[in-house]
């Protein structure tokens, strides 16, 4: 749809680079804020007030379906995720409850209380993670390095794979509806993970023959029932239908999407680090993205993965600031 102007949010715009989110972390743990409406809210709210993004992204964490299917989740300090029973065969993929996806309303009570407070003056963009991100966290039992446990299994035990694979899909599918429910219109919903960018295929090391086998269909099948690594990956990644593609900064964006054909919008891709940089780099930086574009429209401009969180404040308003202000050089 086309834009007056290059729309621009940022990916983790919420979280440990705002002070005031650090204050609320003092006394509240991530899962309290998630599962709180009100709280959650608040921390959605935090980056529209400070930086003035154009959309709301919902503070929500893509692992809390696992909790309603079984798993124990915690976050540790220093460690991130936990999961204390992680799965490991057959077995444990039948344990897997599908039907409580219901207990998740906390987080559609959240977006109710950020579309009132918005009145439609941005748009609220909620998310879930994506079927094969969530199966990684769910059989490693947290973040890892080498993803053998999934690999193996993946790879050894196909039927097993498929049927953690359904599960996560019949629970995911009514969370993103209800997710959806609570906000019909102006709204945005997005599959977060990691197939979902070249860098985090690269990160995963998933070989594209492997991507189109595995998670392509199960990202094609998810968003099918929703009615959502380098220029070679994007044609693969195009096929799971998105709408919009979230390119990061190892690839220039003009060639992602060109690979693409301008089929789908892209957001992307300044480096996050790039904003721990001097205000004149970052801007060099912001207008080398925004010329690469070109004004087509289909374009958010966005990092290429999230805000870290030595991130100075007023380096981010400034981006926001940047891309508001940029207009193309005129050609002669």
């Amino acid at each position: 749809m086309p834009t007056e102007r290059t729309p621009v949010w940022f990916m983790r715009q919420a979280g440990r680079y705002m002070a005031e989110y650090r204050k609320l972390r003092q006394s509240h743990s991530i899962l309290e804020i998630c599962k709180t409406p009100q709280l959650a809210a608040e921390v959605t709210m935090q980056p529209i007030d400070a930086l003035d993004v154009d959309a709301a992204i919902i503070f929500a964490d893509l692992l809390l379906p696992i909790e309603p299917m079984g798993l124990k989740l915690e976050f540790v300090q220093g460690d991130g995720p936990v999961i204390h029973n992680p799965i490991r065969g057959a077995a444990d993929v039948d344990k897997l409850n599908v039907l409580n996806a219901a207990d998740l309303g906390y987080v559609g009570e959240a977006i109710s209380l950020v579309k009132k407070e918005l009145s439609g003056k941005k748009p609220v963009i909620g998310f879930i993670g994506a079927p094969f991100t969530l199966a990684s966290y769910m059989i490693e039992g947290g973040g890892s390095r080498h993803y053998a446990h999934t690999k193996q299994l993946m790879y050894s035990e196909p039927e097993t794979w498929n049927r953690l694979m359904d599960r996560i899909i019949r629970t995911v599918t009514p969370f993103a509806a209800s997710q959806v429910a609570a906000a019909p219109t102006p709204s945005r919903f997005s599959i977060a993970g990691w197939a979902r960018c070249a860098g985090r295929l690269r990160a995963l090391r998933v070989a594209p023959r492997h991507y189109a086998r595995a998670p392509a269909p199960d990202h094609r099948r998810a968003r099918d029932l929703l009615r959502h690594r380098r220029a070679a990956m994007m044609p693969l990644l195009d096929r799971a239908g998105a709408d919009v593609l979230g390119v990061d900064w190892r690839i220039e964006i003009d060639d992602a999407w060109a690979s693409v054909g301008h089929r789908p919008a892209v957001q992307g891709n300044l480096d996050p680090l790039a904003l721990l940089a001097p205000i004149p780099e970052i801007r060099r930086r912001v207008e080398d993205i925004l010329r690469r574009v070109g004004g087509r429209d289909g374009h958010i401009f966005n990092l290429g993965h999230g805000i870290i969180p030595q991130t100075p404040v007023d380096h981010v308003k400034a981006v926001v600031e940047m891309v508001r202000e940029y207009q193309l050089p005129q050609n002669g």
